[in-house]
């Protein structure tokens, strides 16, 4: 009869005490001190099972959860995904008092709405799920462009236009080369007055495991609450949450 392997009971048990609690991370001081596991070889496992893509981290403070590969395997990886951003937008929304929400490009003119969370209170701008958005939108686009090929940038913008919503908007395809790398180089993008002259808005990109924009995060609110005073703060928050979304999903952000 086959005897077991240790490192691979270990494997498996590490997985399933990781599974009672997803979506939610188990911390690796949990891990050790409910299997009864050797701290280096709990470690050593852990990261074998990460570089698989069975368990993912955000360091030992963010705790394990199940990793990409295996949920594709399982079939759950677009509930996953899923609840990863939906948490994610639940907290930011919590924390800008914005309406936040989550897009994916609707062919090639438009991005849809796909999860939305609104924690604000009293009069404030809102979104629904489904609702679109066009091309040119400024703070969505440049999420979605400001990462891409520049020749695919001037033929997407070529064949759909720039739309000036008001008269903020950048326009002239050398500026808005300019508000492209500054998009890049800060992690997020910003649109003041652009889309409408009463509100602004911050955007975020979420990235697949091959360093493209999969989806991108936004928020909206008022220009009396939302202006140059107070868009960097909210930008490094919505940045900080596509990041996160980014790796708990298998994804890599590319190297700036």
């Amino acid at each position: 009869m086959a005897s077991d392997v240790p490192a691979v009971m270990n494997a498996v048990r590490l997985l399933e005490r990781i599974a009672r609690e997803w979506p939610d991370p188990v911390s690796t001081g949990v891990l050790i001190e409910d299997l009864q596991l050797n701290r280096s070889t709990c470690y050593n496992i852990l990261g074998t099972l990460q570089r698989a893509g069975w368990a993912a981290t955000r360091g030992d403070r963010g705790g394990w959860w199940l990793g990409p590969r295996l949920l594709t395997i399982a079939g759950a990886s677009e509930d996953w995904t899923s609840d990863v951003v939906q948490a994610e937008l639940d907290e930011l929304g919590k924390r800008l008092g914005f309406v936040t929400f989550a897009l994916r490009r609707h062919g090639s003119a438009e991005y849809s709405v796909l999860a939305k969370a609104d924690h604000g209170q009293g009069v404030r701008i809102t979104v629904g799920l489904g609702d679109t958005f066009q091309f040119s939108a400024p703070a969505i686009m440049r999420a979605f462009l400001a990462w891409s090929d520049p020749v695919e940038v001037d033929r997407l913008i070529d064949r759909h236009g720039l739309t000036a919503f008001t008269p903020e908007t950048i326009v002239d395809r050398a500026a808005l080369r300019g508000a492209l790398a500054d998009t890049r180089q800060r992690g997020y993008g910003i649109s003041i007055r652009e889309y409408d002259l009463g509100q602004s808005g911050v955007s975020a990109p979420v990235f697949d495991d091959q360093g493209r924009v999969t989806m991108a995060l936004c928020s909206l609110a008022f220009a009396s609450e939302l202006n140059e005073s107070t868009v960097a703060d909210a930008g490094e928050l919505i940045k900080e949450s596509g990041l996160r979304i980014t790796e708990r999903i298998g994804g890599a952000a590319p190297v700036r």
